[in-house]
């Protein structure tokens, strides 16, 4: 067999169930619990005006 044939069966039988594996693992990361103060910082962060990019510490 040709190495295409190879890749193709095995995404065909366990490459489905990887991608769906990384999906819910990204799914839980996301919306665990006590994540939503961290993603509502990161959000204000662009219009956060205390420090600008010319400011050195």
């Amino acid at each position: 067999m040709d190495l295409y044939t190879e890749l193709r069966q095995f995404a065909d039988s366990w490459g489905l169930l990887y991608m769906m594996l990384i999906f819910i693992v990204v799914l839980f990361f996301v919306f665990r619990p006590g994540s939503k103060s961290y993603y509502e910082h990161q959000a204000r962060i662009p219009l956060d005006e205390e420090t600008s990019p010319d400011d050195k510490k």
